[in-house]
Formats: C-alpha cells, structure tokens, sequence
C-alpha cells in the first residue's frame, strides 16, 4: 500500500468550489486501477490548505497508470482552477502502526 499525500493550496474563498470539484472527481479515482481509498483533509489553522490522501497499490498505479490516463485530465481540470499553487505530491508508505 502506498499513500500519495498532495498539500494543495487553495484560492481564498474557493473552497467550498474546490470540495466540490474534489466530489465531483471522487468517480475517477474510484475506478483507477490500484486505487482503494481517497480522503480530503482540511487544515484547521488555515481553511485554504488541504491534504488529499489517495491510496495506491503501487506507486505507478498513481504515476503511471492514473496519471496517463484522461480521468486524471478530468480530475485536473475540475481541481486546477482552484489552486493558489502547484499541490505538493509525495509517496508513502507504513513504516510503523502502533495502535
């Protein structure tokens, strides 16, 4: 399993539009080959920064497959608009549960 972690900075007073788009776009994700989960995070301390958690079975589910094919286009362009800047996107995997 791995964790593609994208920090996305938002435009000020778009946010519920970029919600939206991220709902909107849920559906390409869940049909992505490897993709098992998806989960929006907003940060408390600042309303126009999220953290987008997708789940993958390999890291080239999301930058092979996912992002060769036109869902992720679609995802794009319904999120794109909203962004103040480029997300931040790393890959993770477990490294320790402890409870």
């Amino acid at each position: 399993m791995v964790y593609e972690r994208a920090v996305i900075e938002v435009k000020e007073g778009s946010e519920a539009a970029f919600e939206a788009a991220v709902k909107e776009a849920a559906p390409y994700f869940q049909k992505a080959r490897g993709c098992s989960g998806m989960a929006l995070q907003r940060s408390v301390e600042n309303p126009s920064r999220y953290v987008l958690v997708v789940k993958w079975d390999t890291v080239e589910d999301h930058t092979v497959h996912f992002r060769g094919a036109p869902e992720f286009q679609e995802w794009r362009r319904l999120a794109s608009p909203h962004f103040a800047s480029p997300p931040q996107v790393e890959h993770f995997s477990d490294a320790l549960t402890c409870f």
